[in-house]
């Protein structure tokens, strides 16, 4: 019993100092950090932002190799509107035929893996997880690039020609894209 005890122990203070060593992990600054988003449709588009509530970047030798974000969905904004048409969208965005955020207030993306600069993992939206991979360029103490997201993915279908028919010039693009830059 003792050595199952003290094996156990050691075991567990060895993965302790494996993880420790694994990476070094800094917080992102979320109030430098940025994410600008721009969403389509066939009579144009609408672009803002949105915020990160946390984040974590992991480095090793200075390279990235994790990481998890966390992102504030109740931060939704349109940048392309003013008064009661930016209201209106961003309303719009937050209730359930799009990010539903009373339900589902974060969006969170974890790194599983990064080769080079592609960086693979798993993005959660409304509580659906998909893995994901893009280009993401370290730079110094900043991470940046950009990544178009297939919304339908997440059960958001609204406006969608993958899903309804005879939409017309009301049809909005399934993917949307973000432009992403983190400062740690």
């Amino acid at each position: 019993m003792k050595t199952t005890i003290k094996s156990t122990i050691l075991a567990i203070v060895a993965l302790f100092t494996v993880t420790l060593h694994a990476g070094n992990k800094k917080p992102i600054d979320v109030k430098k950090s940025t994410i600008k988003w721009v969403g389509k449709k066939v009579t144009g588009q609408h672009n803002g932002t949105i915020n990160f509530k946390s984040g974590v970047v992991e480095l090793k030798e200075g390279k990235l190799v994790g990481g998890t974000f966390t992102v504030d969905m109740n931060s939704i904004n349109v940048t392309d509107l003013d008064g009661d048409m930016k209201a209106k969208l961003e309303g719009h965005l937050k209730n359930d035929d799009f990010f539903g955020v009373d339900k589902y207030p974060v969006a969170k993306f974890l790194i599983t893996s990064v080769e080079g600069n592609t960086v693979k993992g798993d993005l959660t939206i409304k509580g659906k997880t998909v893995k994901k991979a893009f280009t993401l360029v370290k730079k110094g103490k900043t991470i940046s690039g950009d990544v178009k997201i297939d919304r339908t993915k997440f059960g958001i279908r609204y406006g969608s020609k993958s899903f309804f028919d005879n939409l017309k010039d009301k049809a909005i693009d399934d993917e949307f894209e973000l432009s992403i830059h983190i400062v740690f």
